[in-house]
């Protein structure tokens, strides 16, 4: 680290890196709420084992049943493999308001299974599913039903690859649809749907693009290490 005092452009104002650390020595954060922003990630992104390990080690307690981070696990996994069947019976058995509540959620676990369907090449199978169980939802919401006309239209296509809608196919989609149970499993927790520390990360590198048009300080480039340029 360098402890540059001055400037090629002398429109901004040059921070040394002493100066600099003595204002982050100055900055008081406790190891308590250093240990709950870990927690909460823990938690959140489902590392059960871990997050047990740490509560133990450190003392730091959670509001969450760490068994159920098993449960939310399980349903991710079984919805990122396409067994969106066995995630809606392990949801309903965690706690079946989460659906009966959440028509919309409700919705796309409905037709993320009608996209496994298309995806093994079940043609009647996916026509009559969604005649019966998706095209009701959709006379009742006008989204339901454009969302589930994009999802019939991968059928019109004999090679699905080659629809302009063939991002549905995509393992991404298996994640959203994973991704957005899980918030609503957190959620009915209340919890957090999603962990702070990545939230934090992106509020630093907002603040340093801000910093970037005002001054010359010493930037972390490295947020793993918390290194400076």
């Amino acid at each position: 680290m360098s402890n540059t005092s001055y400037s090629s452009n002398p429109q901004k104002k040059v921070i040394p890196t002493s100066e600099w650390d003595d204002k982050l020595a100055e900055v008081n954060i406790s190891k308590s709420d250093l240990n709950k922003l870990v927690m909460n990630y823990l938690v959140i992104e489902g590392y059960q084992e871990a997050a047990a390990k740490f509560q133990e080690e450190s003392c730091t307690q959670t509001t969450v049943d760490l068994a159920s981070i098993a449960d939310r696990m399980a349903i991710r996994s079984a919805i990122q493999s396409g067994d969106v069947e066995k995630g809606i019976e392990i949801v309903n058995d965690l706690n079946p308001e989460i659906l009966d509540t959440n028509p919309q959620l409700y919705f796309h676990l409905q037709q993320q299974k009608l996209i496994e369907l298309i995806r093994k090449g079940m043609t009647a199978e996916a026509l009559k599913f969604a005649q019966d169980e998706l095209a009701p939802q959709g006379e009742e919401n006008n989204k339901f039903l454009e969302e589930l006309e994009k999802t019939i239209s991968l059928l019109v296509f004999e090679d699905t690859a080659k629809s302009p809608l063939s991002s549905l196919l995509d393992h991404s989609q298996r994640q959203k649809t994973a991704g957005e149970l899980n918030s609503a499993i957190l959620l009915s927790q209340s919890q957090d749907k999603d962990p702070k520390l990545p939230t934090i990360l992106k509020l630093l590198k907002w603040a340093q693009t801000q910093l970037d048009s005002k001054c010359i300080y010493p930037k972390i480039t490295n947020t793993v290490t918390g290194e400076y340029e």
